[in-house]
């Protein structure tokens, strides 16, 4: 079911969304969270698929918000949906006029009921997500530096600007990365004396795994640019030889062991979907994130000084 609500308020839209509810057979009591997702009319679709997508596994009331104007007087439309073979339910929001300054009037009286919220902002992030107008109402708050202009100072100013509960894609990317590093390390039981990557000189997510490397393992790693969009190999050295990642394309690499050879594992491209499913299933601060942020701090203040 869909319903376009035109200069509305709030009240207006959760009797609405109610009366929706009611007639799709689609209770709220399914729902685990409420998810905000702060955008632009140009990203908006592509977003809101995306949030869409993750609530098959994280059944979620969406609410889009796209601040117009601040210019003329204060309106908010709203487009409601509901059923149509989702689940959960998606609220579009947007808000002009003085009203554009403070949508988290606006977003509060739709929440979910004692459950969590989660604020993610597909592109263009706050330098200090803390900061923005809808932190308040958020335990999580979600970026994404690799959509910036230039995700290596968008991924400083989220150093700079930390807080709990903070966490960004390009970290999320990492995953089997570091899932495969680490099992690497647990087979070959030899301390690591030495790293070296190989990837896009513009990716945020290469310069989050050289600082969690270096700090997990007290190593300096070097670093290497390509030409390739994406992480194109990491190496540790040992006392029994490299272990090695490889990617092979965007959904493959050869997975290197010292004395074991080389045999080709799967290490896919993950659509942001994805991504923001894994996110969500963990909403407690991530402690290990934050040490590799805070790393990757360092290594650049140690460079600017140099």
């Amino acid at each position: 079911m869909k319903i376009d609500l035109q200069t509305t308020n709030s009240a207006k839209i959760a009797t609405a969304m109610v009366k929706a509810r009611h007639a799709a057979g689609s209770p709220a009591m399914d729902m685990v969270l409420t998810l905000i997702v702060v955008t632009d009319e140009e990203g908006v679709s592509e977003a809101l698929n995306d949030a869409t997508a993750i609530a098959r596994e994280h059944p979620a009331r969406i609410v889009g918000v796209i601040r117009e104007s601040a210019r003329g007087a204060a309106a908010l439309d709203a487009k409601i949906r509901i059923g149509n073979n989702m689940s959960g339910e998606s609220i579009l929001l947007r808000v002009r006029g003085p009203l554009a300054q403070h949508a988290e009037s606006v977003v509060l009286p739709l929440l979910l009921p004692d459950s969590p919220v989660v604020v993610w902002w597909p592109t263009h992030a706050p330098k200090n997500p803390a900061d923005d107008a809808l932190r308040g109402l958020a335990q999580r708050r979600l970026t994404d530096c690799a959509t910036a202009k230039v995700p290596r100072n968008a991924l400083l100013s989220q150093a700079e600007n930390y807080a709990p509960g903070d966490t960004d894609l390009t970290w999320t990317r990492l995953t089997p990365w570091r899932a495969l590093l680490a099992a690497a390390l647990d087979q070959v039981q030899s301390p690591v004396t030495r790293g070296a990557i190989t990837a896009s000189r513009t990716s945020a997510s290469a310069q989050l795994l050289i600082s969690w490397l270096e700090g997990r393992l007290g190593i300096e790693v070097d670093f290497t640019p390509s030409d390739t969009p994406y992480i194109q190999s990491v190496t540790l050295t040992t006392e029994l030889g490299d272990v090695s990642v490889i990617h092979r394309d965007q959904n493959t690499a050869n997975y290197v062991l010292p004395g074991l050879g080389s045999r080709i594992v799967p290490l896919e491209h993950r659509p942001v979907a994805g991504l923001l499913a894994e996110d969500l299933r963990r909403l407690d601060q991530d402690d290990v994130y934050a040490a590799a942020l805070m790393h990757f701090q360092a290594r650049h203040a140690k460079a600017s000084a140099s």
